[in-house]
């Protein structure tokens, strides 16, 4: 299994499971062990956990990404992109020498 396959697989148990808990805290309120508003803030508290745990994946994902991607040496869009500069300013150079050289003929 890869490693998209397993993230893949966790997201949608964790879409499940907030489903479930949502049927649930409503069965709850329907039976009257809860209020609505009860039933309203439990499902409000465990949505903003979910929430936070996946922000926290993602910003754990995104960090091991990039440090797989620095050990392997991979070039950034940065890095790609300062080289264009660097290619970009030594054409001008190069054509501007070019134009004197033309000149001095």
């Amino acid at each position: 299994m890869t490693l998209f396959e397993a993230l893949r697989k966790a997201l949608l148990a964790g879409f499940g499971v907030q489903e479930k808990v949502k049927e649930v805290i409503d069965e709850l309120v329907e039976k009257g062990e809860l209020s609505k508003s009860e039933g309203a803030k439990l499902v409000k508290e465990w949505t903003d956990k979910a929430q936070k745990s996946t922000s926290d994946l993602n910003k754990t994902l995104s960090d091991l990404i990039t440090k797989t991607m620095e050990k392997m040496n991979i070039p950034t869009k940065d890095d790609f992109d300062r080289l264009n500069k660097k290619v970009q300013s030594l054409s001008s150079r190069i054509k501007k020498l070019e134009e004197k050289a033309g000149e001095g003929k």
